[in-house]
C-alpha cells in the first residue's frame, strides 16, 4: 500500500520527530528552518502533478475561449459567458460536492483505512450523477435565463445555444470528480498530470480541426469540449480498475450504507465552494447591463481568463494541503498537521505578489493572446491593476479553504463565504459600479473587499485552530462513516514509517 506523505527518518529528520511521528515543538531558527524545507519538498511533491492536471482541466477552457475569440467579439462573449457562468455554475456544485471525497479519502487513507477509499468514490458518483440530472434545467433553460438576468439578446442566444451542447460535459463531472479525488488522496497525482497534459493536446487538436479546417464555429467548440472531457473520465477509470488494487475493490452495494451522512458533507462543501465560484462568476452577469456590454463583458472576461490560470495554481496548491492535512489528521499527528498549514500559507502569498507583478509589467500585451480588438485590448489594460491585486488576495484563500477541506470544517467557512462575499461584497460592488458610475472597475473593485474581509476572517479562524481536537474529531468521523478509530490502526500506521517515500 503507498503511503501516506508523512516525516522520514531517512531524510535526517528523526530529531525533530516523536516516538509516534508527528513533529516535536520547534524552539530554535535551526528547527524552523529544517521543518519549512521538509515541508516544502513533500507539498511541491503532491503540489505539482495536481496543479499541472488542474491547469490542463482549465486550459480546455481557456483554449476554447481563445479559437472563439479570434472568430469574433460577440462570440468570444457569449461562449466566456456560457463557460464563465453557466458552466462554471455547475463545476463549482460538482467540484464542492466532490470536495467531500477529498476530506474522507485523505482522513481513512491517513488513518490506514485504505479499503474505504473505493466505496466513498462510488457513493460520491451516485450523488454527482444524481445532481447533474438536477442540473439539467439550468443548460436547457440558459438562453431565458441569461436574458432575465439582462443580456443583450445576441449573447444570450449564441452563449444558450453553446451550452446545450456542452450538457454531454456536464455528466462526465460526475466521475471526473471523485475519481480524481480517489487518486488524489493517495498521492496518485503523476498518471492524473499525464491525462490532464494529454487530454489538452488533444482538445487544442480537436478545436484546430473543427473550427479553423472544417469551418464548425461554436458548435465545433462544443464538440471538442465534450470529447476532450470524456476522453480524460475513460483514461481515470481504467486506471483505477486496473492499477489501484488496494483502493478499488470493485463495485460494492456499500456505497448505498450511509449516504445521507455523506450527502450532508458533499453539500456542505458545494455551499462552500460554490458561494466562492460564483461570487466572481457575477460579475460577468452584472456587467451586462453597463453601457457597451460586448467590450465590458469580454474584456472582464479575458480578466477572469488570467486570473483563473493563477487560480488553478492554488486550486492545486488547495488539493495539496488538503491532502496533507486530511492525512496528517487520519494519522493523528496534529503539530505536522499545523506547520504544514503556515508554511503552505507563507508560500503561497509570495508566489501571489510575483504573479501581481508580472501582471502589471505586461498589462498592455497579454489580452492579445485572447482578442485582434484594440478596443478590447485597452480596455483590458485600464483592469490590469484590479487583476494584479485580485491574484494576489487569490493566492492565500484558496490555501486556507484547502485546509478546510482536509479538517471537514466546510460548513463553517460556508457560512463565512456567505457574509463576507453575498451580504458585504456584492451589495459594496454594486453600489460602486452603478450607483457611483464606475462601471466595472466599482463592480470588481467592491468585491475585492468582500474577498479580502473573507481572507482575513479565515486568517483568524486559522490562527484558533486546536490541532489535537481537530484529530480527534477526525478519529469520530471515521468511526461514524465505516471506518475505524485511527488508534485502532496504530501497527498499521507504524508499519507504514518503513515506506513513507514509495508513493514520492
Amino acid at each position: 500500500m503507498d503511503a501516506p506523505l508523512l516525516l522520514s527518518s531517512a531524510c535526517g529528520e528523526h530529531d525533530l520527530i516523536t516516538d509516534d511521528g508527528d513533529y516535536r515543538p520547534v524552539k530554535s531558527f535551526g528547527e524552523l528552518k529544517s521543518v519549512f524545507w521538509i515541508e516544502t519538498a513533500k507539498l511541491w511533491k503532491i503540489t505539482a502533478p495536481i496543479t499541472v492536471t488542474i491547469l490542463c482541466q482549465y486550459g480546455t477552457f481557456s483554449v476554447t475561449s481563445i479559437f472563439v475569440g479570434h472568430i469574433g467579439d460577440i462570440e468570444l462573449s457569449a461562449v466566456s459567458i456560457s463557460l464563465s457562468v453557466l458552466n462554471c455554475f455547475s463545476f463549482g456544485i460538482m467540484l464542492g460536492m466532490g470536495s467531500a471525497l477529498e476530506t474522507l479519502c485523505g482522513q481513512a487513507f491517513g488513518a490506514g483505512q485504505v479499503h474505504m477509499l473505493g466505496v466513498y468514490m462510488q457513493r460520491s458518483w451516485i450523488i454527482l450523477f444524481i445532481s447533474c440530472i438536477f442540473l439539467l434545467p439550468i443548460y436547457i433553460f440558459a438562453t431565458p435565463v441569461l436574458k432575465l438576468l439582462g443580456q443583450q439578446d445576441e449573447i444570450a442566444n449564441l452563449a444558450g445555444e453553446f451550452t446545450i451542447q456542452i450538457i454531454p460535459q456536464l455528466f462526465s463531472l460526475a466521475i471526473n470528480f471523485p475519481t480524481q479525488k480517489f487518486l488524489q488522496a493517495q498521492s496518485k497525482v503523476k498518471v492524473l498530470a499525464w491525462i490532464g497534459v494529454v487530454s489538452l493536446v488533444v482538445h487544442i487538436g480537436l478545436l484546430w480541426l473543427l473550427i479553423n479546417v472544417l469551418g464548425l464555429g461554436t458548435t465545433g467548440a462544443a464538440i471538442a469540449f465534450n470529447v476532450s472531457s470524456w476522453a480524460s473520465v475513460v483514461a481515470q477509470v481504467i486506471y483505477v480498475v486496473g492499477w489501484c488494487k488496494e483502493g478499488w475493490k470493485g463495485l460494492s452495494w456499500a456505497a448505498f450504507k450511509d449516504i445521507w451522512a455523506f450527502v450532508r458533507l458533499s453539500l456542505a462543501s458545494a455551499v462552500m465552494l460554490c458561494l466562492e465560484v460564483w461570487y466572481f462568476m457575477s460579475i460577468s452577469i452584472l456587467t451586462g447591463d453597463l453601457d457597451n456590454a460586448v467590450l465590458a463583458v469580454g474584456s472582464l472576461s479575458i480578466c477572469m481568463n488570467i486570473n483563473g490560470y493563477e487560480a488553478m495554481l492554488f486550486v492545486g496548491i488547495n488539493a495539496a494541503i488538503s491532502v496533507r492535512v486530511s492525512n496528517e489528521l487520519g494519522l493523528g499527528h496534529p503539530r505536522a498537521a499545523k506547520y504544514s498549514v503556515y508554511v503552505t500559507v507563507f508560500q503561497s502569498l509570495l508566489i501571489g505578489i510575483f504573479f501581481m507583478v508580472l501582471i502589471l509589467a505586461t498589462r498592455n500585451y497579454f489580452s492579445s493572446i485572447f482578442t485582434d480588438s484594440k478596443d478590447m485590448q485597452q480596455a483590458v489594460a485600464n483592469l490590469a491593476y484590479l487583476l494584479g491585486f485580485t491574484m494576489v488576495l487569490n493566492s492565500v484563500q484558496p490555501v486556507i479553504s484547502g485546509v478546510a477541506v482536509g479538517g471537514g470544517w466546510q460548513a463553517l467557512v460556508a457560512y463565512i463565504n456567505l457574509g463576507s462575499y453575498y451580504i458585504f461584497g456584492l451589495p459594496f460592488g454594486y453600489f460602486l459600479g452603478y450607483a457611483t458610475n464606475l462601471g466595472v472597475k466599482g463592480l470588481w473593485s467592491g468585491m475585492i473587499t468582500g474577498t479580502a474581509l473573507q481572507t482575513l476572517l479565515l486568517f483568524f479562524v486559522l490562527y484558533k485552530t486546536d490541532w489535537d481536537k481537530e484529530a480527534k474529531l477526525t478519529s469520530d468521523r471515521m468511526r461514524k462513516l465505516g471506518g475505524q478509530d485511527n488508534k485502532s490502526n496504530k501497527l498499521d500506521k507504524d508499519n507504514k514509517f518503513d515506506r513513507l517515500d514509495n508513493n514520492i
